[in-house]
């Protein structure tokens, strides 16, 4: 109907105001300027809005209607441009996270995310090695254990806990260990870092034999459902086989400390609104966890 709502905005002012000498020092433009913008409105609705003296300035009958739709209208416009806006900034794009390859870390939350947030693709690079996230142009990065770095910046999340798993072939075989000791009469498949070159530490502590050496957990997990050995690994990556019984938990009293997670991100540039939806996202996913776990 109108070419645009300023003479509406305008209108509305001068009424609050009581005058088009008050209304231009809201508005920032002269009296006579406000004038032509009501009188402007006036024609286009074909009645008269105000009566006018030297002193005063009184809203007619139509003038009183015109006000109170005016108003309805502004704040409808103001609504709708609030959710356009917020339209535009919602999340959506790329998301690049670096992962390890650890068998159902965080697949949970990152379903509901994606599904919270289904304008954010996500690419999910699992590998064993720590990228460079700025070189390499991760978005973010989710790391084994408590790791400082002055470029990035960290949120801890519900980690795991290792599991010494065997499968029943290997142990109708060699027998089950019943103390930590025995362990040295088996064969033990291990994980060397491709990061650091060293074995990863068993929870059961102490020397152990190697009788396998590898550095993929997956590669691990199809050596021990083989019969091949004993192998320490996430239990976030055995639940599905020791819930079927192909492997089986040996010495659950030793298994230690949880392995915290990190999620990790550069400190240098502002985060684009898919990572700050998924630092958030992740954040109150690792409170609700660890509420529940007391």
């Amino acid at each position: 109907m109108f070419e645009s709502l300023s003479e509406l905005s305008v209108f509305v002012t001068v009424a609050e105001q009581g005058s088009f000498v008050g209304a231009g020092r809201v508005l920032g433009v002269s009296a006579s300027a406000v004038g032509k913008r009501v009188s402007r409105l006036e024609a286009e609705l074909g009645v008269r809005l105000m009566q006018r003296s030297t002193r005063s300035l009184a809203l007619t009958e139509e003038g009183e209607r015109v006000l109170q739709g005016s108003r309805e209208i502004l704040a409808r416009a103001a609504a709708l441009r609030g959710d356009v806006r917020q339209a535009r900034e919602a999340p959506s794009g790329t998301l690049r996270l670096s992962l390890p390859p650890i068998g159902g870390v965080l697949i949970a939350p990152l379903v509901e995310f994606q599904r919270r947030y289904p304008h954010v693709a996500l690419e999910l690079d699992y590998s064993e090695r720590n990228v460079d996230i700025i070189e390499e142009g991760f978005d973010a990065a989710i790391r084994v254990g408590d790791r400082s770095d002055s470029k990035l910046r960290g949120l801890v999340l519900p980690g795991f806990r290792r599991l010494l798993v065997a499968a029943p072939s290997y142990l109708a075989a060699h027998g089950e260990p019943e103390t930590v000791d025995d362990l040295a009469r088996h064969r033990l498949i291990h994980y060397r870092s491709p990061n650091s070159g060293k074995l990863e530490t068993w929870p059961v502590g102490g020397e152990l034999p190697q009788s396998l050496v590898c550095n993929s957990v997956h590669a691990r997990l199809e050596f021990a459902l083989q019969g091949l050995g004993i192998a320490c690994l996430p239990d976030t990556s055995v639940r599905r086989e020791l819930d079927n019984g192909s492997l089986t938990a040996l010495l659950q009293s030793e298994r230690g400390e949880p392995v915290p997670l990190q999620l990790l991100w550069p400190s240098s540039r502002g985060a684009a609104a898919r990572l700050r939806a998924l630092i958030a996202f992740l954040g109150d996913w690792s409170a609700h966890a660890q509420a529940l776990c007391g």
